[in-house]
């Protein structure tokens, strides 16, 4: 009988590369073989599983790369590109993390999921775009791809400068009856890659592509609440959250109250870009459950069991994560 214990794991797309030197397949691929090692620890503690993953980098190559070949090949509409990546990360994930899986032993299906979100067509973030999409770039490269090409662009965290593209909030999630059956069944499930294909939902019922990139942290966060997840992990490039990124006073956390991460969120601790929505979807999962998130590098999820690894959200003062030997699920207050 597949366990009672669902995790929801979300995978960053900047940790699938890990600079602008290593963007290539290869490199990705085996940036994937890293992340499914601690996938595959999760699942063989006995949980259920379900991953999701980013698309940002990638996402933004394939419209560079239409917007460059325009004079020959139509353009990629961005619902579209977030589709193809969708189908191709899930892809590396899936093999993966099925490699990884059989390696320890574990006769597990891993299936993925074509998955579109419904968002509002009024959302304001049509009207003020801020999801960072595509490679890194230098100031003045931006500017000319601004000036050339009409992207909105914007500095990302201190890293440099990246396109940015409207961003709504996901709304519902079209697929969850498919993922629900798939993981109750036992299957661990790839699902709502690059926060899913942004649609409309028409007065006719009808689904309709929007040209967006729904951020996967805010998706992530909806499909653990949706499916009642008892953990969500957000890994990320980096081991932990941290206040006054990149300066002399940069102080790395251990845990958050839902409390202290919106004083903070609202302080401009985390930029709307970055880490901003990782740790708003983090809050919202803990406040809307009661249970705890955590925000994770990919090589420390093998340790995110123990709570002896990344950022934890709690949802209230007190909490603290128990140690393996309790296991992830049980609190102390």
């Amino acid at each position: 009988m597949p366990s009672s214990r669902l995790a929801v794991v979300a995978i960053g797309g900047n940790s699938l590369i890990a600079d602008e030197r290593h963007q290539g397949l290869t490199d990705q691929l085996a940036a994937v073989r890293q992340t499914a090692e601690g996938i595959a620890a999760i699942v063989a503690e006995g949980w259920r599983m379900v991953v999701t993953h980013g698309n940002g980098p990638q996402v933004g190559q394939i419209l560079l790369c239409s917007e460059l070949a325009a004079g020959a090949v139509p353009p990629v509409p961005i619902a579209f590109a977030v589709a193809q990546t969708e189908g191709a990360i899930g892809l590396m994930v899936q093999q993966a993390l099925g490699n990884a899986l059989r390696q320890r032993g574990l006769d597990r299906p891993v299936a993925t999921v074509i998955t579109q979100v419904v968002v509002d067509p009024d959302d304001p973030s049509f009207q003020r775009p801020t999801k960072p999409v595509g490679p890194f770039l230098d100031r003045a490269r931006a500017e000319s791809y601004r000036a050339e090409l009409g992207w909105e662009v914007a500095e990302d965290s201190g890293r440099g400068w990246r396109r940015v593209v409207p961003s709504p909030h996901p709304l519902e999630i079209v697929e969850m009856p498919a993922i629900r059956a798939l993981s109750q069944a036992g299957t661990v499930v790839v699902a709502s890659g690059g926060g899913g294909i942004p649609v409309a939902r028409q007065p006719n019922g009808d689904l309709t592509p929007v040209d967006a990139v729904i951020d996967k942290d805010r998706a992530a966060a909806l499909l653990a609440v949706s499916l009642r997840a008892d953990l969500f992990v957000i890994s990320t490039a980096v081991d932990r959250v941290a206040l006054n990124y990149q300066r002399p006073d940069q102080v790395d956390l251990d845990w958050l109250t839902v409390e202290e991460a919106h004083r903070h969120l609202d302080a401009g601790q985390f930029p709307p870009g970055s880490m901003g929505p990782k740790v708003e979807a983090a809050a919202s999962y803990a406040l809307r459950t009661g249970r705890s998130a955590v925000i994770a590098s990919p090589a420390g999820l093998p340790r995110v069991l123990t709570g002896e690894t990344g950022t934890w959200v709690v949802p209230t003062v007190g909490v603290r994560v128990r140690r393996a030997t309790v296991g992830v699920g049980e609190w102390r207050r």
